[in-house]
């Protein structure tokens, strides 16, 4: 199995620089193949609770020495020079991760693709262009890559940085994330999704669980959790997610969804997020409420339903400078 090799390229004005951000981009990443180099863009002192996951994860920092009006524009120019100089001087490397939606950076995908290298394009919806998005082998929006926060109180949280140990039930999420993540196949080689386990949690052993072995470990998680399912192909030990029926979930009706979704656009603010593409909103409605269907709810259309939470005050629907649909987040007041 050839695992492929990714350079990480960051924008850090338009990722929000959040330390929980750049670790879901890293897990995400990861989760494709192995981080051969890393360069964040912009970097200045108030982002200085990113250190500890630049440095653990050998990042090259670009500073931001402000001059002019011209700033951001440098950092383009820079991040497009040092990526081309990789693509002709690297080898090694054959995919590119580039997190910023601007469409001047079109042509340099246009440039990485003519290589013959894969170009994963990561933004947030506010910031993304149409352009950049269509011109890249595969595009994900931040928002969705990203945590979820909990929208409870907990306190002072602990930077992403900062990992527990797995536990049982922690570390059998993580494996069905990683399956959940394969879009083009089912199963998994046992061996290669302990390699992507590692990639994402160098310290794991699966005899801190008291297992021998990793199929072992994945055998007590099957019979404990019934998430995964794993069968013998000619001697190798395939993995995916079990095939049972997901259990009965909560169902948005007319007297609850104007609660929920003020929920739900709160959680977004909460994690920086003023503004995201309906998209994103109708996605995270659909993975929560599988039978979500705005017609149940009274409305012909979603952007109807957006209608109707604009009368709220919960949200402002704006068009972009390319006549794209965006949800400005007012929250609860």
């Amino acid at each position: 199995m050839n695992t492929s090799k990714f350079a990480l390229f960051v924008d850090l004005e338009n990722c929000g620089a959040k330390v929980a951000t750049l670790q879901s981009v890293l897990e995400k990443v990861k989760m494709r193949g192995d981080i051969l180099l890393g360069k964040v863009y912009g970097y200045t002192d108030r982002y200085s609770d990113l250190k500890e996951v630049l440095l653990s994860n050998t990042f090259t920092v670009v500073p931001s020495l402000r001059h002019g009006i011209s700033q951001k524009n440098n950092a383009d120019i820079l991040l497009v020079l040092d990526a081309l100089e990789v693509a002709f001087t690297n080898p090694l490397i054959d995919s590119f991760c580039i997190v910023s939606g601007d469409s001047d950076y079109t042509p340099l995908v246009g440039r990485l693709k003519s290589m013959g290298k894969f170009v994963l394009g990561i933004s947030r919806s506010e910031a993304a262009s149409n352009i950049f998005i269509n011109a890249c082998n595969e595009f994900q929006f931040l928002e969705n890559v990203a945590p979820r926060s909990s929208g409870k109180a907990s306190g002072k949280k602990k930077p992403a940085a900062d990992k527990e140990p797995l536990d049982l039930q922690e570390l059998n999420k993580l494996l069905c994330g990683i399956l959940e993540e394969q879009t083009d196949k089912d199963e998994l080689y046992a061996s290669e999704l302990k390699g992507i386990l590692l990639r994402l949690r160098p310290d794991f052993n699966e005899k801190d669980f008291g297992c021998a072995t990793f199929f072992k470990l994945l055998d007590q998680l099957v019979k404990k959790y019934g998430s995964l399912r794993i069968r013998n192909d000619n001697f190798n030990v395939m993995v995916g997610l079990a095939l049972t029926g997901k259990e009965s979930a909560p169902s948005l009706t007319k007297d609850n969804w104007v609660s929920i979704l003020a929920d739900q656009l709160q959680r977004y603010k909460d994690d920086g997020f003023d503004r995201i593409n309906p998209s994103i909103l109708k996605a995270d409605l659909q993975a929560s409420f599988p039978d979500f269907s705005e017609k149940a709810l009274g409305f012909k259309r979603f952007s109807d339903l957006l209608k109707a939470l604009e009368k709220e005050k919960l949200v402002k629907v704006e068009l972009d400078e390319q006549k794209s649909m965006l949800i400005q987040v007012l929250g609860k007041e």
